[in-house]
């Protein structure tokens, strides 16, 4: 599924020519076709909510015979109608995507990261990909990132990529690089093996060697004097002068959450039952979640996150518009 989101997000870039608004379109797309489910969902989900008074009445009333509580309640449901695992077919649906959105952002941040780098060593300054107050789509949302990529972070790149993207290069490229790897870095012997994994643990080392010694790699990395090494709990940050983002992306996906939270009154409800402590964790458990997700991440995951739970929420908003009309149209037609 990764390949196939892939394929799809750089389809629908070909078309548009930014990769950030085709994150928002491919999501709007997607929020879309899963739009029938979220309907049934939260049908369900208000039907839970008619018939939670009753429930509470049986537990009550059958405390202390299991057997009983769990026949009485399967026939106050089958008699309303609600499936209790009605809820669980949009989540079953939304996960696999969710897991393979992910893959396939860092998939493309990968390659990306790649290509900046060997222009970097180039001698070049990359044009990143940005999307509003965003310079870089495939670094976090932050001040506290540069726009350029981390050398660090270039271990976690597989040789494929490393492999693909230097081989797609043309030869003048290819000599350029090894060339200025051989004036920067002391022991290197002038080629690149990117074959394999243990390969590339053997030139990687070189390569990063040679980022950190290219003066526009260095000049990327400048730090506002008054902003740097700030004491912020066990952390020392930094704000950098060339920052890749405003924290705008990590902000809205926990605002966004919050107000999911509280547009779901049956799940409020539910948490309202339960242990108050629990239900105090995961009320603020999930919004702090999608924070960090979205600060760990590159922007280009993070906006899709976001957009796809602003989108959700705008739906919800809508959904429970139209039930609650309906609902009333009900009630007036049974009151004549």
């Amino acid at each position: 599924m990764t390949d196939l989101l892939t394929r799809i997000l750089n389809f629908i870039q070909s078309f548009i020519g930014d990769h950030g608004w085709s994150i928002v379109v491919f999501t709007i797309f997607v929020r879309f076709l899963l739009m029938p489910l979220d309907v049934k969902n939260r049908q369900g989900m208000r039907r839970m909510q008619k018939i939670q008074p009753e429930l509470d009445k049986l537990q009550k009333k059958y405390a202390n015979d299991k057997v009983k509580l769990q026949q009485k309640q399967t026939e106050l449901m089958r008699r309303e109608k609600y499936n209790p695992m009605s809820g669980c077919l949009p989540l079953l649906i939304q996960m696999p995507i969710l897991f393979a959105m992910f893959a396939a952002m860092r998939h493309m941040a990968n390659e990306q990261t790649v290509r900046q780098v060997f222009d970097f060593i180039q001698g070049n300054t990359p044009e990143f990909q940005g999307w509003l107050w965003v310079r870089n789509l495939w670094v976090p949302d932050s001040p506290f990132s540069p726009a350029a990529p981390s050398a660090e972070s270039l271990r976690m790149i597989g040789y494929e990529v490393w492999q693909k993207i230097f081989q797609g290069l043309d030869s003048a490229a290819q000599t350029g690089i090894l060339a200025n790897i051989s004036a920067l870095v002391e022991g290197f012997s002038g080629t690149l093996d990117l074959s394999s994994t243990e390969a590339l643990k053997e030139s990687l080392p070189f390569i990063q060697e040679a980022l950190l010694k290219t003066p526009s790699y260095i000049s990327s990395l400048a730090t506002i004097p008054e902003l740097t090494n700030i004491n912020f709990f066990i952390a020392k940050l930094s704000v950098y002068v060339q920052y890749n983002g405003l924290l705008i992306l990590p902000v809205l996906a926990g605002a966004s959450q919050v107000l999911m939270t509280k547009l779901n009154p049956a799940t409020a409800q539910q948490q309202g039952n339960a242990n108050q402590s629990g239900g105090n964790f995961m009320k603020y458990f999930f919004p702090l979640f999608s924070v960090y997700i979205c600060l760990s991440s590159n922007a280009a995951f993070a906006l899709y996150w976001v957009v796809s739970n602003v989108i959700a929420t705008l739906s919800t908003i809508a959904i429970n518009a139209y039930f609650d009309r309906k609902d009333a149209l009900v009630t007036k037609a049974e009151e004549r």
